[in-house]
Order: C-alpha cells, then sequence, then structure tokens
C-alpha cells in the first residue's frame, strides 16, 4: 500500500534574492519524508509536499537554522511553542513579526548601522591612534562578518557550500591576512547595504501585489429583517445582502438586486472608465460605487473573491519558473564554483609560475571572488517574471507562471472562439424595420409580447425599448408556442412575434418583406416577424454582436505579425457574416475535437499557437495549444481552466498580455547584460590592477540594485 502525499505551505521572511531561495529549497530538501518543494522568494511562500505523516515542524525548524523566520501558513506550528523574540537574536534575516516593520527597522538594517557605526569609530581611533588602527578596523570587520560567516557556515552545514556569503567570507579573512583589514571591513559593510537594498527591493515587490488585499474593505453593511448591521467583511456569507453606499468600496463579490449606477473598476482591473451597473450585473469586491445606493447580494465568500482568486494565482505563478530562470539556476550552480577555482588560480599561478609579488595577486584573486558574487545574475530573471505577473495581475491579465509569461512573446497565431470571445456572447437588436407605422411602435409591441420572458431574444427586445424609451403596454394572454414564437393581446388587439417560417404560416409575406428578411439573414442575423390585427406590422433584426474593440485589436495584431483565425461551432453564414466585419479568417460548424485539430495544424505549420475561448467548450483546443487564454469577468472558468485569463472580457487584452510578455523579457535581457557587463568589466580592471576589493563588491552591489530597481519598473508597466 503506497503511503499518501499531502502539502503544506510555509511564510518565510528575510528571504531577498533567488540565493536565498536556492538555500531555502536545498536545506528543506534535505528532509526526511520531503517529495518536491516550491519557493517564491518574491511573495515569501514556500509549498511542500511530503509523505503522509510528515513533521511540518521540522520545516520551520530547518528553516530558523538557515537564519529565516518561518511560519506554518496552515495553521498553529508547533515549533513555534516555548519560542521567545530573544531566542534567536543572532539571526540577521527578518522575523516574521518583523514582516510588517518599515525598513530601516529591521535586523538587517539593524546590523548595517553596527558595521556603518564601527568602521566610523575605526577611522577616528586610527586617526587619533594610529597604533589602535590595526585592532580598531579588525573589530569593526568582526562586527559586520561575523553574522556573515556564521550564515556561510549554516548554508553549508544545510546543504549550500558555494554560497556568496562563503565567497563574502573568504575573501574578507584573506584581506585580513595580507594586510588589507581596512578594505576588508568597507566591503563587508558594502555587502551589508547591498543586501539591505535588496531587501527593500524585494518587500515593494511583495507589496506590489498583495497591497490589492488592502482594496476590499475591513466591514460591510448587511441588511437583515429590514435592519442595517455594520459587520466584518471577511465573515459575509454567500447569499447575504449588502448596502453599498455612492462612495463606498463593494466589500464582497456579488450581483446587484437593487438600485444602478456607475461603478469605477480601476482599483481592480484598471480600466478608467466606470461602468453601469443595473440589477443582475456583478460586482466586484475592491471596487468603488460612484453613483447611487446598490444593494448586492453576496456570490462569494472573503476567501474566494476576485481578488483573493488574483492574488492566490499570482503567488502561486510566481512558485513556477520560467525556462530562462530554470537554466539560470543551472548556470549558477556550476558558475560559483567556478569562481572560487578562477580566483584560486589567479591568486597562485603568477607568484609560482612568474615569480610575481604574493600579496599583489592574492589581492586579486580576492577581489575576483567579490566580483564573481551571482547575486545579481541569480535575480535578474526572477525579479523580472514576479514584476511582470504582478503588473499584469493589476490590470487584469492573469498568468500562470513564468513559462506562461516567456511564452506568450513566442505566440505566432491565434485562435479565437465568436461566441462570448470576440462578441459579447448575447444578442442585441440590430435593426427595427416597420410597415406603414412608426418603428417605436413596433418595438413597443414586440416587448408587450416579450415582457417577463428570461429567453435571450426576448431580454434583446426589452434591452432596446429600455434604451429607445418605447412604452412597454401590458399583454393579456400572453403565451408561448414552442418552436414559434409568442402570442398575444396588447391594448385589446391580438398580436404574434416569431419566426419568418411561423409568421408565414399565418400569413403569407409578400415577396419585398421575404427578400430584406433574406438580406438581414444573409447578414449573420435572426429575424422575427411581427404581426398585428391588421397584418405584418415589422420585423427586429438580432446579431451577436462584435466587442467594441475587437476589430481594432485584431487589425492590430496583423500589424504585429499574428496570424489570427475565427473557430466556432456557429453556422456558417453567421460566422463569415462576423468574421467579415473584424477582418478575420473564420472556420465554422466545428465541434470541439475539430477545434483542437485546427489548433494541431496551425502548430504543425510551424507556428506558436494561443487558443482564446471561455474554458468550457473550447477545453481540447485549450489544452492542444502552446497557450490557452481564458476570456471572464472573473469567474471561476476564467481563472482555473486555462494558462492565462483576462479578466475584462476586451480583445485587445490579449494582445496586451503578449506586450508584457515582449517587455518582461527585455527586461530579463537588459538584466543578464548588466549583471554579467559589469563583472566582465571589472575582471578585467582587476587583473590589471586598476580595481581593488571594495570596487568589485560594489560593482556586484551595484549591479544588483540595479537589476532589481530595473525590474521593479515592469510594476509600473501600462498597455500601449
Amino acid at each position: 500500500m503506497s503511503a499518501t502525499t499531502g502539502e503544506s505551505r510555509f511564510r518565510v521572511t528575510g528571504m531577498d534574492c533567488a540565493a536565498c531561495g536556492n538555500k531555502v529549497d536545498t536545506a528543506i530538501r534535505r528532509l526526511p519524508g520531503v517529495e518536491d518543494v516550491a519557493v517564491s522568494v518574491s511573495t515569501g511562500a514556500v509549498k511542500v509536499r511530503h509523505a503522509d505523516g510528515f513533521d511540518v515542524a521540522a520545516v520551520t525548524r530547518q528553516v530558523r537554522n538557515l537564519g529565516y523566520g518561518a511560519e506554518n501558513a496552515d495553521g498553529p506550528d508547533p515549533a513555534t511553542a516555548g519560542r521567545h523574540d530573544h531566542d534567536q537574536a543572532s539571526d540577521t534575516h527578518d522575523h516574521p513579526a518583523e514582516a510588517g516593520l518599515s525598513w530601516w527597522r529591521t535586523r538587517k538594517a539593524r546590523l548595517t548601522a553596527a558595521c556603518g557605526a564601527a568602521l566610523l569609530a575605526a577611522y577616528a581611533l586610527g586617526h587619533l591612534a594610529p597604533a589602535l588602527e590595526r585592532p580598531a578596523f579588525l573589530a569593526a570587520l568582526a562586527v559586520g562578518l561575523v553574522p556573515v560567516a556564521w550564515r556561510a557556515i549554516t548554508a553549508a552545514r544545510f546543504g549550500t557550500p558555494f554560497s556568496i556569503e562563503t565567497l563574502m567570507s573568504i575573501a574578507a579573512i584573506g584581506a585580513v591576512f595580507i594586510g588589507a583589514e581596512e578594505e576588508a571591513a568597507t566591503v563587508v559593510l558594502l555587502f551589508l547595504v547591498g543586501e539591505m537594498l535588496e531587501g527593500l527591493a524585494a518587500s515593494r515587490a511583495r507589496a506590489s501585489i498583495q497591497g490589492l488585499t488592502a482594496l476590499v474593505p475591513k466591514t460591510a453593511l448587511v441588511e437583515r429583517h429590514g435592519q442595517t448591521t455594520e459587520v466584518p467583511a471577511e465573515s459575509l456569507a454567500v447569499g447575504a445582502t449588502i448596502l453599498v453606499r455612492p462612495g463606498d468600496r463593494i466589500p464582497a463579490d456579488g450581483s446587484v438586486v437593487e438600485g444602478s449606477g456607475e461603478v469605477n473598476e480601476a482599483p481592480v482591473t484598471g480600466e478608467s472608465v466606470p461602468k453601469h451597473k443595473a440589477v443582475g450585473d456583478p460586482v466586484f469586491a475592491g471596487t468603488v460605487n460612484a453613483g447611487s445606493v446598490l444593494r448586492v447580494r453576496v456570490t462569494a465568500a472573503a476567501a474566494d473573491n476576485t481578488i483573493a482568486r488574483v492574488v492566490r494565482l499570482v503567488e502561486e505563478a510566481q512558485e513556477t519558473k520560467s525556462p530562462t530562470e530554470r537554466f539560470i539556476d543551472r548556470f549558477s550552480k556550476v558558475y560559483t564554483p567556478a569562481v572560487l577555482v578562477v580566483g584560486f588560480l589567479v591568486a597562485v599561478v603568477p607568484p609560482l609560475v612568474a615569480g610575481a609579488d604574493w600579496s599583489e595577486w592574492v589581492y586579486k584573486g580576492l577581489a575576483i571572488l567579490l566580483i564573481g558574487c551571482p547575486c545579481a545574475l541569480v535575480i535578474s530573471t526572477p525579479a523580472a517574471i514576479a514584476a511582470g505577473l504582478s503588473a499584469g495581475a493589476r490590470r487584469g491579465l492573469l498568468m500562470k507562471g513564468g513559462v506562461v509569461l516567456e511564452t506568450l512573446g513566442k505566440i505566432t497565431a491565434i485562435a479565437f472562439d465568436k461566441t462570448g470571445t470576440l462578441t459579447g456572447g448575447k444578442p442585441v437588436v440590430t435593426d427595427v424595420v416597420a410597415v406603414g407605422r412608426p418603428a417605436r411602435d413596433v418595438l413597443s409591441l414586440a416587448a408587450a409580447l416579450e415582457k417577463g420572458s428570461s429567453h435571450p431574444l426576448a431580454l434583446a427586445i426589452l434591452d432596446r425599448a429600455k434604451a429607445d424609451n418605447a412604452p412597454v403596454p401590458p399583454a393579456f394572454d400572453a403565451n408561448a408556442i414552442p418552436g414559434e414564437g409568442v402570442e398575444g393581446k396588447v391594448g385589446g388587439e391580438p398580436g404574434f412575434l416569431g419566426s419568418p417560417q411561423a409568421a408565414g404560416r399565418r400569413l403569407p409575406l409578400v415577396e419585398e418583406h421575404a427578400a430584406a428578411i433574406a438580406a438581414l439573414n444573409a447578414d449573420g442575423k435572426t429575424v422575427s416577424v411581427v404581426i398585428s390585427r391588421v397584418g405584418v406590422a415589422g420585423y427586429i433584426a438580432m446579431r451577436d454582436e462584435a466587442r467594441p474593440d475587437a476589430r481594432e485589436a485584431l487589425a492590430a495584431m496583423k500589424e504585429d505579425g499574428i496570424r489570427t483565425v475565427m473557430l466556432t461551432g456557429d453556422n456558417r453564414t453567421t460566422a463569415e457574416a462576423v468574421a467579415a466585419g473584424l477582418g478575420i479568417e473564420a472556420r465554422a460548424e466545428l465541434l470541439p475535437h475539430d477545434k483542437q485539430r485546427i489548433v494541431r495544424e496551425l502548430q504543425g505549420e510551424g507556428f506558436v499557437v494561443a487558443k482564446v475561448g471561455d474554458g468550457i467548450n473550447d477545453a481540447p483546443a485549450l489544452a492542444a495549444a502552446d497557450i490557452g487564454i481564458a476570456m471572464g469577468g472573473g469567474t471561476d472558468v476564467a481563472l482555473e481552466t486555462a494558462d492565462a485569463a483576462v479578466l475584462h472580457g476586451r480583445v485587445r487584452d490579449v494582445s496586451d498580455m503578449i506586450a508584457l510578455s515582449k517587455a518582461t523579457m527585455g527586461n530579463i535581457r537588459a538584466n543578464i547584460a548588466i549583471a554579467l557587463g559589469l563583472k566582465a568589466v571589472f575582471l578585467v580592471t582587476t587583473v590589471l590592477g586598476i580595481t581593488g576589493l571594495w570596487p568589485a563588491i560594489l560593482a556586484d552591489t551595484g549591479a544588483t540594485v540595479l537589476v532589481t530597481a530595473n525590474a521593479m519598473r515592469l510594476l509600473g508597466w501600462r498597455p500601449r
């Protein structure tokens, strides 16, 4: 009988770069019973898959042994029992209790300040009492180096011997032996400053997506038995009715049950224009009611609202690594030991082979160890990926991981579903043709017969009557005739609304009417004929119209060299009419397996294919495509089925997603160039004797900060 597998999640503080994440990953994997580990540095989350019966507290103990703060995110942590803040006073990483502190109040900042103060004191003491200069600088060096060296020893014990702390410790101790203790102390201070800046940048990246959760108000006004009560928003149950006043943030996902007005969705979706909401329309937690009082029925608990799911999705996405990131990880595992070998060779070969000065070349070898610190290189990719995923999420563009974000930029063909993707997904009235009376009267008669019906065509007619301010008189004895239409009495006179075939059976259609109806059908429109007591009163044409931005968005994709094709199960006439209006290639009357086959054919022609659909009917094609993209308004399907989802339901969001991918990959290439370029420059200048230890570590710290700052620019990304 095979052991069952469990999964636990942990919050880890103090991980500021990918090297930190690798140390945590390696240490946890050494625990017996651990099957897999996923570490997200950007969110401070660790997911561990383990055998049933695994000691969960062992993970937090192991992580704390490395000097990081750790808590079980799934519940109470036995490892914390009996522990106090002073138990880990030697740790230099932030603890859970410190996670919300300002950066200058963290242990890391205090250590940096102490090291800086000790170095200034050493300079002052050396100036006043030159005999004490060397001991003063050694003491200043010890203040910063002892915690760093301890972390190096701990990392080596738990499986990471070639850490940046190891390189730093060897270089600093080596500098003492060649009489460069002043420079060694300066190098350690610069290293600590760099770490502090990395921590600041990492906390900004975490805050960018976690800040979304702050959009949801803490309280809500619940209506019960005619009374309004203020309760915590997190306690709202599905089905509860809440009151949202003008200017208030909506505290939960729900649907409007009373009232109408504008809702500003910019905080959640980035959409600048407020949306009009009426009875039946969905609203999202965190959006702002800009109009009149709304009563909203809650449709999702706090843990499952749109914002909570977006945050959860992005956190999970950041735990998966892109191909580039995996390559950099593998490269760095070889690169760091190689740096140690190169530094050793530079230190010993010239003196042994050419009789060069030992002190000079040992100094150069130590500088090369510092130049070779892999932090900037290792963080170059995950920082950009995390920022790209967060920037997309804040604008309703959700991508499930670095692999998806990276692949999107390579897309060369996109297959779109029609209904609900390129079109709005519901019919609207396009033409009202009257015969011998005003068009408004025809619309009134049709709306009267359809009043109370929930059929999509009936709703389209009622919506048009409301928009045109056409009166809707009461209808009597109204009843639906299956397969034909609806009949009843309006104003005491009989009326009928139904298909042209059913109307023709009641009253022969003259050739002029038949030709006009045929022309509307040729445009992919559904026609309903209105008959009154005196004969044909007119006819109403309806069609599922294209989304407002679809034509422009498809044209932009073509300009970018992306092939677009529409795949639909609808009839050929309707499909071709919609496709002609959008300027897109159409394939019609397809079954789900036909759509999958066409996606495979496009891939066989060498295209990298994205499939955009609703995530249900298109499941086979979404699975077959290189990237499956679901269109939706925050639904479970949109968030969970495909590789990516666009929450706005706008076609141009697909091209924006591709643009974000390209921007992110460009950022990654720039980061790698910065990291390796600076190392190459300082490697040459060090060997030539132009630069030494502190410029080397300044270059490495500078590269790390530059790379992180460059990645953080993506947080401000805007669609073109």
